[in-house]
């Protein structure tokens, strides 16, 4: 099932009065093509287009989104550093209960990932992965989720 929320930067909530919401959540991000430290990683080299950034929030997955829109916040993971350089859009989300950030990212074939970024905490090859357009990055990360029999949300900046 696919439902669509929709919302702005100001008033952006993906389940009012639930604070505790977990979930696994997909960043679809628009980047004009940079070059950029990312801590541990070094300079890394981001070709122009979409990208899909795969994350989870366990203790509140509100929380989580939030501060990747925020632009007031310490630079802690490498999405931070990303995120100086390119734009969030949209957000798909998964209110699933079980673990699937992991599983989620292996599903994604898009035209390549940035290696290493984003999972210093597991075995995957990256949790971002480029898209040369909105459309292709979308309906990745749909797909991912119905595969693995969660419900997609998805919040509109």
């Amino acid at each position: 099932m696919y439902i669509r929320k929709e919302c702005t930067y100001e008033n952006a909530q993906l389940n009012p009065g639930d604070d505790a919401m977990k979930g696994t959540y997909c960043l679809i991000i628009n980047c004009r093509g940079t070059e950029r430290r990312i801590g541990s990683l070094g300079t890394v080299s981001f070709p122009p287009g979409f990208y899909v950034y795969v994350g989870s929030g366990f203790n509140s997955l509100e929380a989580r989104i939030k501060r990747h829109l925020s632009s007031e916040k310490r630079r802690r993971w490498h999405i931070d550093h990303f995120l100086d350089e390119a734009d969030v859009e949209c957000v798909l989300y998964t209110t699933d209960k079980r673990k699937l950030e992991c599983k989620v990212s292996e599903k994604l074939h898009g035209d390549g990932s940035i290696d290493k970024f984003g999972c210093s905490d597991c075995s995957c090859t990256s949790h971002l992965h480029h898209f040369k357009n909105k459309n292709d990055a979308t309906e990745s990360v749909r797909r991912a989720f119905m595969e693995l029999g969660a419900e997609v949300h998805e919040w509109v900046i």
